[in-house]
């Protein structure tokens, strides 16, 4: 179906300035862990070290205590924060250099959004509620639970990918003598 240009136009912003957004917020979240690890390294510890379970939980088995697997687990994740934010920040400016042209070239520009939203959602959605939450009973802990604020990841990362994944409107042949 082919719309106004305007509202191609406006469709394609909201989309571009959605997925920076997103790319804004793994910036700043990777921007954090990197300049003041001290903040989430002690959660990545105590989620693996298990320690702040229920008491006398029988799960305490799958904990992990080694101090160097604690710094690795924590510099994945980081890793993985920066790759996601640097995924979204390329397919935004894909998107922005694609705004003016066809329907199907703006859906190709929008494959690296797209693998920085996937990477975002596997990362909370795998990392933080399976791993995390289910594997080392993260759900467990009244002190160290992440799991509140990785359902709100998922959501937003979750909205902007369905929004993103809509099928891009063609625009429609101006009207009448000054086409």
């Amino acid at each position: 179906m082919k719309h106004p240009a305007a509202y191609v136009q406006l469709l394609r912003w909201a989309r571009i300035l959605f997925v920076a957004t997103l790319a804004l917020f793994f910036s700043l979240v990777a921007f954090g862990n990197i300049t003041t690890p001290g903040i989430n390294f002690p959660f990545i510890k105590h989620v693996l070290d298990m320690d702040t379970l229920f008491s006398g939980s029988e799960l305490t088995w799958r904990a992990i205590h080694t101090p160097a697997l604690h710094l690795a687990a924590f510099c994945l994740i980081v890793a993985w924060q920066v790759a996601c934010a640097g995924l979204l920040w390329c397919g935004a400016l894909q998107m922005v250099r694609a705004r003016h042209g066809s329907g199907q070239a703006f859906e190709s520009a929008k494959i690296l959004a797209l693998a920085g939203l996937g990477a975002g959602f596997l990362l909370y959605g795998a990392g933080f509620l399976v791993i995390g939450g289910e594997w080392f009973s993260m759900w467990q802990s009244k002190t160290w639970n992440g799991q509140s604020s990785a359902h709100i990841f998922l959501t937003f990362i979750g909205l902007v990918l369905i929004f993103l994944v809509q099928g891009e409107p063609e625009i429609e042949p101006m009207k009448g003598k000054n086409r």
